[in-house]
């Protein structure tokens, strides 16, 4: 009897582990199929065109990304579209289907730290989607815009399966030199995070390589990042120094707008820093860059007094260290009587 292709996926577990030849085998042989979904073979339509291969992949591609949101099986349906996605996204044809369908923001919710045998071949089998997804130059876009490499990233920081690190790091080695990815992984910590990765004991080869490239690579970037992406990385560490650009005037006038960007991301991280490091060096120069945004932004201790900094600054003021004292007393002035009152104060 014959069945619709959507219903052979169901056939049993053969065909979801046969190779891509098997897969493409069966669609090169599938014909036109009648208002039910069947495959029609009677001779009255033996005249009818043959179904293109590009038609019954994208057909495919789409019931696929269906099952991706409304599985027909509550725990093998996503398991299964994944499974089949992972071998024919090997097809330049099916990853342009994927896309066209969005089928990039359906995987990027699988995309996450997993623990039992069966959430980590979907984890793997899923980033082996993405990797693909690598290669082809119109996934880019969605790849950069979504949650992909944050997502990744976590993967990478706490996933012990050499299999799942492996893809995931090569996924990042093909992203490295498209478009703006370098910068959005610096981002991310990713460098920390290839240096936590090569302490580890990997006995793949192309992982080791592709972690010293990717070392490498980032170490060029991060090199060719401009002054205040250079500061940014510094502050999303959390790891301040008094490098020169902290008290250098025309790194603040010329930057000061920058400190806007992610409804005043660095602002926020800096007010975090305040209430969580330890180290006198870093408390310091996030009291002494806080008083330098406050002076040179126009609205800068507005902004300051509503994410609620006053608080966190207050409490270093009675700091052991001299150097935190100093310069929460400095960034408390300007908060309360502006630049002007307070430069006696300026280091």
């Amino acid at each position: 009897m014959c069945i619709s292709l959507g219903r052979l996926l169901w056939k049993g577990n053969w065909f979801i582990q046969e190779k891509s030849c098997n897969i493409l085998a069966l669609i090169v042989s599938a014909r036109p199929k009648n208002q039910n979904g069947y495959v029609v073979n009677s001779e009255s339509n033996s005249k009818k065109a043959f179904t293109t291969i590009e038609d019954v992949l994208t057909g495919l591609v789409k019931w696929l990304c269906e099952q991706l949101k409304k599985p027909s099986h509550p725990t093998r349906g996503v398991p299964t579209a994944i499974n089949c996605l992972a071998t024919l996204l090997k097809e330049h044809a099916v990853r342009s289907s994927f896309v066209k369908e969005d089928g990039i923001k359906l995987l990027v919710p699988l995309i996450s730290p997993a623990s039992t045998q069966q959430s980590i071949q979907l984890l793997y089998e899923t980033c082996l989607c993405v990797w693909f997804l690598s290669y082809y130059e119109p996934a880019i876009e969605y790849l950069a815009t979504s949650r992909t490499l944050p997502s990744l990233v976590d993967v990478a920081k706490s996933s012990t399966k050499e299999k799942v690190v492996r893809v995931v790091v090569l996924t990042f080695k093909n992203l490295l030199s498209k478009g703006k990815l370098a910068a959005q992984m610096i981002d991310l910590q990713l460098p920390q995070v290839v240096q936590s990765l090569k302490a580890q004991a990997w006995s793949d080869e192309d992982l080791l390589e592709a972690l010293n490239y990717l070392e490498d690579r980032l170490k060029d970037n991060i090199k060719e990042l401009s002054s205040f992406d250079v500061y940014k990385q510094e502050v999303l560490l959390g790891n301040l120094v008094w490098s020169p650009m902290h008290k250098d005037p025309i790194f603040w006038r010329d930057n000061i707008a920058h400190f806007e960007e992610n409804d005043f991301q660095i602002i926020r991280v800096l007010i975090t820093i305040l209430d969580t490091a330890r180290d006198p060096r870093t408390l310091a120069v996030a009291c002494f860059d806080l008083s330098q945004f406050i002076q040179h932004h126009p609205s800068g201790r507005l902004i300051v007094a509503d994410l609620k900094a006053k608080e966190q600054v207050m409490k270093l003021m009675n700091h052991e260290n001299a150097e935190v004292t100093k310069n929460a007393l400095l960034c408390i002035q300007r908060l309360f009587l502006g630049a002007k009152y307070a430069s006696f104060l300026q280091a």
